[in-house]
């Protein structure tokens, strides 16, 4: 008789690992952060609670790494890398570029409304606000930062320009504009938001 191959453990925790990430972005999409349980997570994923607390120790951290997951995911398919903003020489294509990426994540239904729901509960509950902050918004910034300091060093950008302060001028008006549903956002839109930032809006 031939034995039958063993699972393979890493193969199956993978494929739990996904189905929480999805379950997790999908609930707190449908029903708010305040209504997402890990109970409810487990129930959607098919997977029993204690295997979600095996890996993370609250709601917040798993829904937390979910959208660093999905993220990674978008930027590898618009082609870049998750974790550096592309240097080609050109930085206002380079902007462009990754701000055009961002525009279809925040579009992206798989995307806008979990992505909502927590950036909501952010606002009244200080703690998940801050996990948010630090562990999604501030790394992203920071690569908008290293991507200023290699254009200082490359003569594009002025030396006495803070590149934290800079970066906003662009970024900043994105996320009000789709937090707040002021006007669409549009490739056209965060093109022209780098034109500004870059070039300002004084008679040339």
């Amino acid at each position: 008789m031939v034995d039958k191959p063993a699972p393979d453990a890493s193969r199956r925790s993978e494929k739990s690992r996904r189905a929480i990430y999805a379950a997790a972005l999908a609930l707190v999409g449908e029903a708010g952060y305040p209504k997402t349980t890990v109970e409810a997570i487990a129930a959607r994923a098919g997977v029993g609670k204690q295997t979600i607390y095996r890996w993370w120790s609250s709601k917040a951290d798993v829904l937390l790494e979910a959208f660093l997951d999905l993220a990674g995911q978008a930027a590898r398919a618009a082609g870049h890398q998750p974790d550096a903003i592309p240097d080609t020489g050109d930085l206002a294509a380079d902007l462009k570029a990754v701000l055009r990426a961002t525009v279809d994540e925040l579009l992206d239904p798989r995307f806008e409304a979990p992505s909502r729901a927590l950036a909501a509960e952010g606002l009244v509950n200080e703690a998940l606000g801050r996990e948010f902050v630090s562990r999604l918004l501030e790394p992203q910034l920071q690569l908008y930062a290293a991507r200023l300091r290699s254009a200082q060093d490359a003569g594009h950008v002025r030396r006495d320009v803070d590149p934290r302060i800079a970066l906003e001028l662009f970024v900043s008006p994105l996320a009000q504009r789709w937090l707040q549903r002021t006007a669409p956002i549009s490739y056209a839109y965060t093109d022209t938001l780098v034109e500004y930032a870059l070039h300002g809006i004084a008679p040339r």
